[in-house]
């Protein structure tokens, strides 16, 4: 599959390669191309263009950049080319405010979400949330005693949310479907929750797995 991220900072690195090893054609959408020349020589064949290059170029797209600069991405790639296309929203309301106590500020409120705001802003693009809730060196091919870890995912198309299922699976994940695009409002601040044991204790080596009974 030809996958376009639209980023090039480590989320959208270590999404790409993964996914390059995975076998999947990929292209990094950046406004500096020639920032990345050393790690796109060493990522196994992922090319670089522009945001509207990687929004055209994908039939699936992942948005991972800052989440202050998500609609402004959306924006810069074009509502045409991302038209009835799968997008991917790995990113997270985290406001340029410094934690309290370990807590990551958020610029959106408890009943609303960075994923809402983009589906309203572009109802003709099909996002899905993922990939928002652990750190990059864990997104592809995670291993943790306890198995697969969870990775929960929310969107308003079903035949969207299928197709990101089936990746998370590919990159070595346990996807799990929270719902409409509202569900985002639960997930995002899982982001908050991971980052805690980083912040306080410089601990990031975990990732959250839903347990079912037997």
């Amino acid at each position: 599959m030809k996958i376009g991220i639209l980023g090039s900072g480590v989320v959208a690195q270590a999404l790409g390669a993964g996914l390059r090893r995975k076998g999947h054609d990929v292209m990094l959408g950046t406004s500096n191309a020639a920032k990345l020349a050393d790690w796109l020589a060493k990522s196994g064949g992922v090319v670089a263009g522009s945001m509207g290059d990687a929004a055209a170029f994908g039939e699936l797209v992942v948005l991972a950049v800052k989440g202050t600069a998500a609609l402004a991405a959306v924006r810069s790639a074009g509502a045409q080319p991302l038209a009835g296309k799968t997008v991917i929203d790995a990113t997270n309301p985290i406001a340029d405010r410094p934690p309290v106590n370990g807590v990551l500020q958020f610029f959106t409120g408890p009943n609303e979400s960075l994923l809402e705001q983009l589906q309203s802003a572009f109802p003709d693009v099909r996002f899905v949330k993922a990939f928002n809730s652990v750190g990059s060196a864990f997104m592809v091919d995670p291993r943790f005693e306890g198995g697969a870890p969870t990775m929960f995912i929310a969107g308003n198309d079903e035949q969207a949310k299928a197709k990101v299922a089936a990746l998370v699976r590919e990159l070595g994940w346990e996807p799990c479907d929270m719902g409409g695009a509202e569900a985002a409002r639960a997930i995002e601040p899982l982001c908050m929750l991971w980052c805690i044991p980083g912040l306080l204790r410089n601990d990031w080596s975990h990732a959250f797995k839903l347990l079912k009974p037997l």
